[in-house]
């Protein structure tokens, strides 16, 4: 089986959208990460989700999960506000550290997708034919593939 024919609709975010919304797309369609888009419509980079809390929890709270239990709500209210203030570009990691971006082409085949995905830790790869995103497949979706009951 190829990657095309894995692939699902999936929805794509455009660097300069609002984070908060990229959140909540990620939430209410319970996404395990978006694929970003730059101006011309091609892959940029995945966030994943966990790129999201990353960003909104601070570096030494993250180094030092204790410290996470002095947050109140209030606290965690003003964390998320941060993110009211943000785009998707705020939110992913910096271009220098971004090596590689999870997309594949849509004749790779499912070993290939696992490949990618792996080597770059991403929940999803998309997929792209002409420069132009197919859609995404999911660990799950991969997996479900992979391993069939």
């Amino acid at each position: 089986m190829r990657a095309r024919d894995l692939a699902q609709d999936f929805p794509t975010v455009s660097l300069d959208s609002d984070a908060t919304e990229a959140a909540r797309l990620m939430a209410r369609e319970q996404l395990p990460g978006l694929i970003v888009c730059d101006g011309d419509g091609r892959p940029y980079a995945v966030l994943p989700g966990s790129q999201i809390l990353r960003f909104l929890v601070p570096r030494y709270v993250q180094d030092d999960p204790a410290l996470a239990r002095v947050y109140d709500e209030k606290a965690s209210d003003e964390l998320l506000s941060k993110l009211g203030r943000s785009t998707v570009r705020d939110v992913l990691p910096d271009k220098r550290d971004i090596t590689e971006i999870p997309v594949v082409d849509g004749d790779a085949t499912t070993i290939e997708v696992a490949a990618v995905m792996a080597r770059v830790h991403s929940p999803l790869a998309a997929v792209v034919e002409n420069d132009r995103v197919l859609g995404a497949i999911t660990v799950r979706a991969l997996l479900d593939h992979l391993l069939p009951s």
